[in-house]
């Protein structure tokens, strides 16, 4: 399963994307506030994040299922990300929902809130359960939907 996760808004504290699953529209995501220099990517990550309040670098990562301490049962995990541990895909609303986790949403209301998440959530999670027992490689994608995508 390839995941695309295209970042199209950016608020002084959020950013809203779109996800796609296999280059179908799934929901939207919001994360923290991008704060990785677009001029200079190489730039060490612990440079520019703020603890809680970050959303992670651009660049393709492995997706896992597995169990989280933080929320006491299994969710989608996606690994080796620079300078961030415990990445997490789940459910919640706003930015303060979040620390650097994707939350996803199937309603955006052009401000930091994704709405219904809890339905958006299932159905992605059920996809990707179902990928992942049948042995498929699950990786996601995130960056600029203009700039990285095309």
């Amino acid at each position: 399963m390839k995941i695309d996760v295209k970042r199209f808004e950016y608020g002084d504290k959020w950013t809203v994307s779109k996800m796609y699953l296999d280059d179908i529209e799934e929901c939207y995501v919001l994360e923290d506030k991008v704060r990785e220099p677009s001029s200079s990517p190489s730039e060490p990550v612990s440079s520019w994040k703020v603890y809680g309040e970050t959303a992670i670098p651009k660049g393709t990562y492995k997706v896992i299922v597995d169990f989280s301490n933080h929320f006491h049962r299994d969710l989608p995990h996606i690994l080796d990300v620079p300078g961030f541990a415990g990445i997490r895909i789940h459910v919640g609303n706003t930015e303060k929902d979040t620390e650097g986790c994707l939350l996803l949403g199937t309603t955006w209301t052009g401000t930091d809130f994704v709405g219904n998440s809890a339905v958006a959530f299932g159905r992605f999670f059920s996809k990707l359960k179902i990928a992942l027992g049948s042995q498929e490689e699950v990786a996601i994608k995130i960056g600029d939907s203009v700039k990285d995508f095309d």
